[in-house]
């Protein structure tokens, strides 16, 4: 059988190069969509030295024709997407009545809208071709809350009840969707927020101490949830939203 064809957004780097990398060790061929061609080529170029498939897509999932024509190019290129991840995200720490629309708009354009853009694109092929997998990286934030996210996580929350709700409405098509929730993680995207806060160190300090395990995520902490979620094991596992998060969020 072919290998499935795999499109993960935020391919360019963090959490979203693991899963690309990841990916490709369980032999999908990845599409590695970024805003960021630069390092999604660099992505791609590590899949390609350990004999994987890769295709670099430059694509703005804020922006619907450029999700449209990279799924397109993907279809053209590899074939239609059967597995898609959506890793990309942005934050900056804030406290909610210091922001602005500006800022709620772009936070809602990013975390949550560009998971419908590209949803919206793949789904059709998925379900006429009887088989697909969604995986959504949500977080911890936006199931428990996390102060001075307050969009971000509600943002991230209707990640989560998209999820759920998708995953009811293709249930007998052979298309599963599911969530993963990291919580504190070691990316350029925790560090970039962390410098809007007033002190730094002081923030990443206390997000450590609140982790159980005592220590934040890495992005190689992630992908091996990704991968089960995307994998032909999990046929019967839809709807489901899993922390991984050094047991910061333990639901029950």
């Amino acid at each position: 059988m072919t290998s499935r064809v795999a499109l993960v957004t935020g391919g360019a780097g963090g959490i979203g190069r693991e899963v690309c990398v990841a990916l490709a060790a369980d032999d999908r061929r990845v599409a590695v969509a970024d805003i960021n061609t630069e390092g999604a080529e660099e992505t791609a170029e590590m899949i390609r030295a350990q004999g994987g498939e890769a295709l670099v897509v430059t694509m703005d999932i804020t922006d619907s024709d450029s999700v449209i024509q990279g799924c397109l190019m993907v279809a053209d290129e590899m074939g239609p997407v059967e597995i898609l991840v959506n890793v990309a995200g942005w934050d900056r720490f804030a406290k909610f009545l210091d922001t602005d629309e500006e800022l709620w708009d772009l936070l809602i354009e990013i975390n949550y809208k560009g998971v419908l853009r590209t949803t919206h694109a793949c789904l059709p092929a998925m379900v006429a071709g009887g088989w697909g997998r969604i995986v959504n990286i949500a977080s911890d934030a936006g199931r428990v809350g996390s102060s001075l996210e307050a969009v971000y996580s509600g943002a991230k929350g209707a990640v989560i009840a998209f999820s759920k709700t998708i995953a009811r409405e293709v249930a007998r098509s052979g298309v599963t969707v599911n969530s993963v929730c990291p919580g504190p993680t070691d990316t350029a995207l925790l560090a970039s927020a962390a410098d809007s806060a007033a002190n730094p160190e002081r923030m990443l300090g206390a997000l450590e101490g609140a982790v159980p395990m005592k220590r934040l995520g890495q992005p190689s902490d992630i992908a091996p949830a990704v991968v089960y979620f995307a994998s032909e094991g999990s046929a019967f596992t839809t709807g489901q939203t899993v922390s991984v998060s050094g047991g910061l969020t333990m639901a029950g």
